[in-house]
């Protein structure tokens, strides 16, 4: 073997540049028969102690918040899958999508946002996608039913906020008890926080969950768009484009009516109508079908339909 080559986990050999330029990629195990999470984290971390290139599996029950920490990376390394479908193989990981979600959150509308506790809103924009660490990013087209996708992702946060968290003290939410904590340096307030709030997302049941739901789907319009746009025409990806019928509030409606303007006048640069673009017809028709501020459309969480 080459000095400058080490074993692969196959028995060939790869070489140091490779491994160094694939650090930052860390692939979803698939995982036989019955989902769990014991069987995600010991397929994904290293056995305590052993001689490995991966972190050890996480320490339950500790006060230290170190395994949550590295627990996050996962995160940053696990991609968005439905991108892959269309070649984009180095795209936009979880935490980019969350992050984005964040900082857009903040530019509610000012009429929006006197109406939302916005703290809340930002922390759930970068909590609703944490199951998907151990999880991995599950579309449509992977044939989970929708109750085992829950099942799986409940019992991430259960072990995330419960095991990982449940003995770390820090700051658990706000003193004016909207952040679900008692704003306190209480061991495991914060993990009860977090599964508050992730809670509050799936449940799609207050106006902030409404607004963090249409801030999901925003963003995964301008990451298609912005994808196009650096495709030069090489890449379709409207098959997305649905999701703005999917928007409930008059103000992000308004953010994706500007986007899709904005892709109109792009495809129809380069000669062509926008694929799967939504006639504003449709995006009307779509908000006033809305009687209760939320529909199935939040089932969609920013994938493309099974075709």
């Amino acid at each position: 073997m080459a000095a400058n080559s080490k074993p692969a986990p196959n028995g060939s050999a790869i070489t140091v540049e490779t491994l160094i330029a694939e650090l930052g990629v860390v692939p979803t195990p698939k995982i036989a028969g019955e989902w769990t999470v014991d069987k995600a984290t010991e397929a994904i971390f290293a056995p305590t102690g052993s001689d490995s290139d991966r972190h050890s599996k996480p320490a339950p029950n500790t006060s230290s918040p170190l395994p949550y920490f590295h627990l996050l990376e996962l995160l940053k390394t696990t991609k968005r899958e439905g991108w892959r479908r269309f070649g984009i193989t180095h795209g936009e990981s979880i935490a980019d999508h969350m992050y984005r979600m964040s900082l857009m959150a903040m530019l509610a509308p000012p009429a929006l946002a006197a109406r939302l506790d916005m703290n809340r809103c930002i922390k759930m924009c970068l909590v609703h996608d944490m199951a998907e660490a151990l999880v991995g990013d599950i579309t449509p087209v992977d044939g989970v039913p929708k109750p085992e996708k829950s099942r799986r992702e409940a019992s991430t946060m259960d072990y995330i906020t419960g095991t990982l968290l449940g003995q770390v003290g820090g700051w658990g939410g706000s003193k004016s008890g909207s952040g679900g904590g008692d704003g306190d340096n209480d061991t495991g307030a914060v993990g009860r926080e977090i599964r508050a709030i992730w809670q509050e997302y799936e449940d799609a049941a207050t106006p902030e969950s409404h607004f963090v739901h249409d801030v999901d789907k925003m963003e995964l319009l301008l990451q298609m768009h912005e994808y196009e746009t650096r495709g030069q025409g090489h890449v379709d990806l409207g098959e997305f484009a649905y999701v703005a019928t999917k928007m409930v509030l008059p103000e992000t409606r308004a953010w994706a009516a500007a986007l899709l303007q904005e892709r109109d006048a792009l495809w129809r640069s380069r000669g062509q109508a926008p694929p799967g673009q939504p006639t504003m017809p449709e995006l009307e028709a779509a908000a006033t079908s809305k009687t209760n501020g939320v529909d199935e459309a939040n089932e969609a969480d920013g994938h493309a339909p099974l075709t």
